[in-house]
């Protein structure tokens, strides 16, 4: 008989203090969530040193909150795992060093995952994985597409050449003064917008995979300043949506391309801007209309939470992948398969 494993899992990355437990990878036991948007906000983007300062403050409450929803002492857990990078050294260095001391304080197994595989293993708390898959990781900091022929496989067949999807959709936010975080503001506006702005859509070579949205970003902030050179007041709304629209065109169009040549029986979406209402709209028709088996995870698991990681590290776990007390916070940290970190790793 096969025991259940629950996995403590522990996420820091960013700006969200996250605790879970998970049980064998797929059913979330608790997710708990502390968010430092209020704090942030002022700012118009996160500030790392408060970012830091705050997972200080709150990370025993939150490891403590997810035991006692999940009604389990640190015994019965399995292991714990923690986002090992990348991310803001600081706010990663909080979470890292929390999860070696819970982890050596009650005798358990320790687990560093990267983030992005977090992100990815989002989808198996709703849906199991089918391999081979193509899986869109659409972020703040991140935009790729990882073609994965098993459990912990993962290679980067696309990716952002400079701004991550994620990263524009915040400058233009700025450019248009919506609040922080701005990129469900701009979602909201090009849903409400009838007038659309014309923008590029930048496709790159024929064949390539990659992505690149610094030159959209720029034409945004050319098209307000030559309107306020004219003295016009420019549409926010129709720019809103003229900008979505040119990512999500590029962004459904690379995807939907991609899985046709890579034969995958799966695709999968993760990150925060995979809540982006347009996207996940534009992918579900695409891949429905090309029946091809499209998935995506609730909003709540898009964004920065601490189930992902659980999931990641469950996989890991089995198979037989440990950390050491030496793991360190790498905010660098590239993302490679697990057969590469069989055994212990630092």
């Amino acid at each position: 008989m096969t025991m259940d494993k629950y996995i403590l899992g522990i996420e820091t990355s960013c700006d969200e203090t996250a605790a879970s437990v998970v049980k064998n990878g797929t059913e979330i036991i608790s997710n708990v969530v502390a968010s430092q948007i209020d704090s942030h906000k002022r700012f118009g983007g996160v500030v790392p040193e408060v970012a830091s300062r705050h997972h200080v403050e709150r990370i025993t409450m939150v490891i403590e909150e997810a035991l006692s929803q999940a009604d389990m002492e640190p015994e019965e857990l399995t292991a714990v795992a923690v986002t090992e990078g990348p991310g803001l050294v600081g706010a990663l260095l909080i979470g890292v060093n929390a999860a070696k001391a819970f982890a050596f304080a009650n005798g358990l197994p320790l687990i560093g995952v990267h983030h992005i595989a977090g992100h990815i293993y989002a989808n198996r708390l709703v849906q199991e994985m089918d391999f081979p898959l193509l899986a869109l990781v659409i972020s703040g900091g991140h935009t790729e597409l990882i073609y994965m022929e098993s459990h912990g496989s993962f290679d980067v067949i696309g990716e952002t050449r400079d701004d991550a999807a994620g990263e524009a959709f915040d400058k233009v936010a700025r450019s248009l003064k919506l609040p922080y975080p701005g990129g469900p503001h701009v979602d909201r506006l090009a849903q409400e917008s009838r007038e659309t702005v014309q923008f590029p859509r930048v496709w790159l070579e024929t064949e390539s995979y990659d992505f690149s949205f610094s030159g959209l970003k720029s034409a945004v902030l050319n098209h307000l300043h030559n309107a306020a050179q004219r003295g016009e007041e420019a549409d926010p709304a129709a720019i809103a949506r003229g900008f979505q629209e040119s990512v999500v065109e590029v962004v459904t169009g690379k995807t939907v391309r991609a899985a046709e040549a890579y034969g995958v029986r799966q695709v999968i979406a993760a990150g925060g801007v995979a809540a982006n209402k347009g996207l996940r709209t534009s992918l579900q028709a695409a891949f429905a209309e090309k029946g091809i088996p499209f998935y995506i995870p609730p909003l709540p698991l898009c964004t920065d939470n601490a189930a992902m990681i659980a999931a990641a590290g469950t996989v890991m776990y089995e198979q037989g992948i440990r950390s050491t007390m030496a793991m360190n916070g790498r905010p660098g940290l590239i993302l490679q398969s697990w057969k590469e970190k069989s055994g212990f790793s630092v």
